[in-house]
């Protein structure tokens, strides 16, 4: 069985986070969210619009995913991932052209001595929360 980690914030959850996911679902068995917290979140770029609890439940009832974990040590992810114990990470592509290994503080070697691959999803490009943060924003 093949576990799949993926890790995020999932504010304001909209269909670019479905498809994310149900990407992640069709190259594994088990796909796990690691879900960053709120203080992480507020620390990282400014607070949810979303409790965690909400982001959760929103998650849980999201067909593509089995199951989410708190991202229990924030910009530090090797302590999640060595929770789920994954064979897959999977991140959005928009992350191709930057450094993900810094900013989750881990190494491809790191990766490769716990035989973990990381592969690409292609980012939705039709909707993002912050694009609806700034709808939300004209409309008032």
């Amino acid at each position: 069985m093949k576990t799949l980690y993926t890790g995020g914030t999932f504010d304001l959850f909209h269909f670019g986070h479905v498809e994310f996911l149900k990407k992640c679902k069709m190259i594994s068995d088990k796909v796990i969210v690691a879900l960053n917290t709120d203080q992480f979140v507020s620390e990282y770029k400014h607070p949810p619009i979303m409790s965690f609890s909400e982001r959760k439940r929103s998650l849980l009832n999201c067909q593509y995913v089995d199951e989410v974990v708190p991202n229990i040590c924030g910009a530090n992810s090797k302590p999640s991932i060595l929770y789920v114990k994954p064979q897959i990470i999977a991140i959005g592509d928009d992350w191709a052209h930057k450094d993900y290994f810094k900013q989750m503080q881990f190494t491809r070697e790191w990766l490769d001595e716990k035989e973990i691959v990381l592969v690409y999803i292609p980012y939705c490009q039709d909707i993002s929360t912050t694009e609806l943060k700034k709808r939300l924003l004209n409309y008032l």
